[in-house]
């Protein structure tokens, strides 16, 4: 049930005729992993917490630096040094005191994995390397979990949903992360530390990644399953790319 005053907080959710009040009651009933305490990570947080997702897990080894500052907007000044996971609790709890934090302050890996992401309903990743990126789509893949993907580079970025183990409306199976790339690249990508963010890309694909969390809880509208939004700041370009399920992909254990 919502109290008096949740039914104040969420009016203008519970006044949207497609969320209504049993969106908002299945708003507070899911439990999404955020991967990624940083500039991607903090528009998801701040918007999913404001939102009144009931639980949100945070996923993050590392601690906020003042060149963290220019983007990643869960952190302030006065929090240089914590660890990231604990100054985005902080930043919850005075947006909104009524959703559970639950604090992984680890580095992913094949060994924890699999029970992080199998304690939630939804999972969001941010991370900024592809590694990871690679180690939590599969994961979410097998443990059938909901997927929202997100990465940002200089004034340009990317989105996109994932549910490899459901069919589409026209019951063919959902494309997988590996069906859009297949394997990690070979060379290291360059990083935000290398070649330089503009503050508000992280805002823009960070928000967007937010929207589609909130509309696979909900059932809002149509998710981009089988779609890549590629955001182009610099020129204000938005362009969506069609991908498609790969069935020699090895992540079905084929090919």
């Amino acid at each position: 049930m919502l109290s008096k005053l949740e039914l104040e907080r969420y009016s203008r959710h519970i006044l949207l005729r497609d969320v209504g009040g049993p969106g908002q009651h299945k708003l507070k009933a899911a439990r999404v992993l955020c991967v990624g305490a940083g500039g991607l990570g903090s528009p998801v947080i701040e918007y999913l917490a404001a939102a009144g997702v009931g639980t949100l897990g945070l996923v993050d080894d590392d601690r906020v630096s003042l060149s963290n500052l220019q983007r990643q907007v869960v952190h302030s000044t006065e929090n240089v040094g914590k660890l990231k996971v604990e100054s985005a609790r902080e930043r919850i709890a005075a947006i909104n005191p009524n959703v559970a934090v639950e604090l992984h302050p680890l580095r992913l890996d094949a060994d924890n994995v699999g029970e992080l992401v199998g304690a939630y309903d939804y999972v969001v990743d941010g991370t900024d390397n592809f590694p990871t990126r690679f180690l939590v789509a599969d994961t979410a893949y097998a443990r059938r979990k909901p997927l929202v993907t997100a990465g940002v580079l200089e004034f340009y970025g990317s989105v996109t949903t994932l549910l490899p183990y459901a069919m589409d409306t026209n019951g063919q199976p959902n494309p997988s992360w590996r069906c859009l790339m297949p394997r990690e690249p070979e060379t290291a990508a360059l990083t935000c530390s290398e070649v330089g963010i503009l503050g508000g890309v992280v805002g823009v694909l960070g928000t967007l990644a937010a929207c589609e969390v909130l509309k696979l809880i909900t059932g809002v509208g149509t998710p981009l399953i089988g779609r890549l939004l590629m955001v182009d700041i610099r020129d204000m370009g938005f362009d969506l790319v069609d991908y498609y399920r790969n069935p020699a992909s090895p992540v079905f254990g084929q090919g």
